[in-house]
């Protein structure tokens, strides 16, 4: 049986909780967890407790304390964006395998630092590229290896972001290029991913640019939100908002942020027109 732990508890990590604590209970076991968030710390353990026991909780300032105590075979990295590298690298050190949310990390630099641990330590980094499973994207590319179509010359790959879905980037902590390396790599790195895979290839060059042309004060002026807050919470012009999230009104996203957010002042709720955000939206 195979030790796993996990750091970074937050709303993403439930997909791999809910799988060792079930389908895959038989062979993988889940020895500890660990996080930055002392509350959310506490909730994770209260619900794997139930299918794991012992399971031990570790603050994330104890990561390399878990590590050399569990010597677990995987880390599973499920922090913010521009802190996978940092714990990739740590793990990859202590001879752990990795498997980490994407994207992998956020710029070249830590990239590379990536690419010298895992050459230097033989052990292996997967990166959870969710979309290559789902039975569309698949289908797809065993049309393009079946050759029915014939050669591909050239790729033309539009991706529509909704405003119900994409709004959610601008009010967590994606909405700062410093976290999450902005859209065009927290969220286009699946898109990269899928023509990658899809060709078995990778581009020579990359060209990007971007801006922010709806999330911004100009927009919110245009639909009578000139006054609104930093977040929604207690926001002067909540009633009148399509984008208005109310916590409360969520069981998953009030216990996880709402009810710890004494312990590290985070706010998942920020105004999405708010002025700070650094986010490009629009991606060409």
């Amino acid at each position: 049986m195979k030790s796993y732990v996990i750091v970074g508890l937050g709303g993403r990590s439930t997909m791999f909780v809910d799988a060792l604590c079930n389908r895959y209970r038989q062979i993988a076991e889940l020895v500890a967890i660990c996080d930055s968030n002392y509350g959310r710390l506490q909730l994770a353990a209260e619900k794997i407790r139930k299918y794991w026991p012992n399971v031990a909780t570790y603050i994330s300032s104890d990561f390399d304390k878990m590590i050399s105590e569990y010597k677990p075979d995987s880390v599973i990295v499920c922090t913010r964006d521009k802190e996978h590298s940092d714990y990739i690298c740590r793990s990859l050190d202590f001879g752990c395998d990795v498997i980490t949310e994407k994207p992998m990390t956020i710029d070249h630099k830590k990239c590379q630092q990536i690419v010298d641990t895992v050459k230097r330590t033989g052990k292996s980094v997967r990166v959870t590229f969710n979309y290559r499973y789902s039975p569309p994207r698949t289908q797809m590319k065993q049309l393009l290896m079946s050759g029915i179509i014939g050669d591909v010359l050239s790729i033309n790959f539009q991706w529509n972001l909704d405003t119900n879905h994409g709004a959610d980037y601008f009010r967590r902590w994606h909405r700062f290029k410093e976290n999450s390396g902005g859209l065009m790599v927290h969220k286009a790195t699946h898109h990269f991913d899928l023509m990658n895979w899809w060709l078995g290839s990778v581009p020579e060059t990359v060209f990007a640019r971007g801006g922010r042309l709806f999330y911004n004060e100009k927009q919110a002026a245009k639909y009578g939100l000139a006054e609104h807050g930093t977040r929604c919470l207690n926001c002067p012009v909540a009633s009148k908002c399509n984008f208005y999230l109310d916590m409360n009104a969520f069981d998953a996203i009030k216990s996880l942020y709402l009810d710890n957010e004494n312990y590290d002042q985070y706010h998942r709720d920020r105004c999405v027109f708010g002025n700070d955000s650094n986010h490009s939206q629009k991606i060409l």
